[in-house]
């Protein structure tokens, strides 16, 4: 491997993980709406992750990186809270809430942050490589 290729797996892990904290963000941002233009409450997205293989003569080399290939609903029921004088209650006083978990979304907040942070450390480790070796050949 490379260090060009070390570099766009790390990018790639990074435009990835970057991805991922932007829908935790929106999940959060939205944990109380309970009304959207498309009707009931917000629903929870997610993102799915996906390799990337680089195409080689002799088929694939697993030195692609990672992509997000969708982000879909969470297919968890919303909440329901017995809220009758909320505007969006139905007839038995319940209000669906967004299937949004804070605890969840912190968690896979701090799991994101930290993935980003690796990945950096390994870019920096991978241009230092680089710059010692061009040192070096200068040398």
């Amino acid at each position: 491997m490379k260090v060009f290729d070390t570099m766009e797996v790390t990018g790639s892990a990074l435009t990835a993980h970057r991805l991922w904290m932007d829908t935790i963000s929106s999940n959060l941002a939205n944990i109380n709406t309970t009304r959207t233009a498309g009707g009931g409450p917000y629903v929870r997205k997610m993102p799915h992750f996906a390799e990337m293989l680089d195409k080689t003569i002799g088929g694939y080399e697993d030195i692609g990186g990672v992509r997000v290939t969708e982000i879909v609903a969470d297919p968890t029921p919303p909440r329901l809270a017995y809220q009758p004088e909320h505007p969006d209650a139905n007839e038995d006083g319940y209000v669906e809430f967004p299937n949004v978990n804070l605890v969840k979304e912190m968690t896979d907040m701090l799991v994101a942050s930290r993935a980003y942070e690796a990945n950096l450390a390994v870019a920096d480790s991978a241009k230092s490589m680089w710059t010692g070796a061009l040192d070096i050949m200068r040398g």
